[in-house]
């Protein structure tokens, strides 16, 4: 009884995967729709003179849900092949015959022996078609999560196209300015960097230009204000001297022209707002701005 409807299970879920008619490739309109907004992000942040972190932050996710979609769906096309395997053979795993057991001359051990080998097929082919389930229930939220991600873009896009008018007079209130000296920072950079060393001497080092960067740290624009040796996460007095920093930026980044600080997996824009927003994973302790406070101007 259990082996029917197991069998049933199988006929269910191979029709569920489209089985007798392989679906053809297309194009995923979640993917499309992605390339689509970060191409619109990437001319926001070139209108607005650099990365808007909200965008960035929103764009990341976006990329990491419809990877994550992607790669569960590729997995769920490979287990199209399996369940056909598992539905093509379920034959194989029937109900053993009972006639056949109490048989004269029947070898009881091998008959047992049978029934055994056959139960544990059944069992690991029906454990096999769960795990397949599991994956169509983890494919389907996935997509979901992603489509959310996506309109979640899309919407902050438009709220900061929306505010257009206001943006474009904050950027003419501090101007522009190119990269200059040995250094290659801007005069606000380098005023900026001034400052924040008069009050708070950096014991592991600023660090600012980097060729070929193509953020703010390329432009002239942006210094890291290390708070270890690198690496390593800030602790005690040293976190305490970051958070210090970040608040004294927030407090003097109207008159200096400050942009964005992004310190401890968290961003302050003046573009978007303002206020603290956490980031995303970003894979290790320097991406996540543990052991540094980045500081963008204007």
């Amino acid at each position: 009884m259990r082996i029917g409807r197991f069998a049933v299970l199988v006929a269910v879920l191979a029709g569920l995967l489209g089985l007798s008619s392989p679906r053809p490739a297309a194009a995923d309109p979640t993917i499309t729709e992605l390339r689509k907004l970060t191409k619109q992000a990437a001319q926001l942040n070139e209108r607005y003179r650099g990365q808007i972190q909200s965008l960035e932050e929103i764009r990341v996710q976006a990329k990491k849900a419809t990877d994550t979609s992607g790669d569960l769906e590729a997995r769920l096309r490979a287990a199209e092949a399996e369940v056909a395997r598992i539905a093509q053979t379920a034959y194989m795993v029937g109900p053993i015959d009972g006639l056949q057991i109490i048989a004269p001359g029947a070898d009881p051990y091998q008959v047992l022996g049978q029934a055994a080998n056959m139960n544990y097929m059944a069992q690991e082919r029906s454990q096999r078609v769960s795990n397949i389930q599991k994956l169509i229930d983890d494919s389907k939220e996935a997509k979901l999560n992603a489509n959310e991600k996506i309109e979640k873009l899309r919407q902050e896009i438009k709220s900061l196209q929306s505010r257009r008018k206001e943006i474009e007079r904050l950027l003419a209130k501090y101007g522009f300015q190119q990269p200059g000296g040995s250094e290659g920072l801007t005069q606000r950079m380098v005023a900026v960097r001034a400052e924040i060393m008069q009050n708070f001497p950096m014991r592991y080092g600023v660090g600012c230009l980097r060729p070929g960067d193509p953020g703010e740290h390329g432009k002239g624009r942006a210094c890291d204000f290390m708070m270890s040796s690198g690496g390593r996460m800030a602790t005690g007095n040293d976190a305490a001297t970051g958070d210090a920093l970040a608040a004294w930026l927030i407090k003097n980044g109207p008159r200096l022209g400050v942009m964005y600080i992004i310190w401890k997996q968290r961003y302050y824009d003046i573009r978007s707002g303002g206020g603290w927003d956490p980031m995303s994973d970003r894979g290790g302790v320097t991406a996540n701005h543990y052991d540094h406070v980045h500081v963008s101007v204007f």
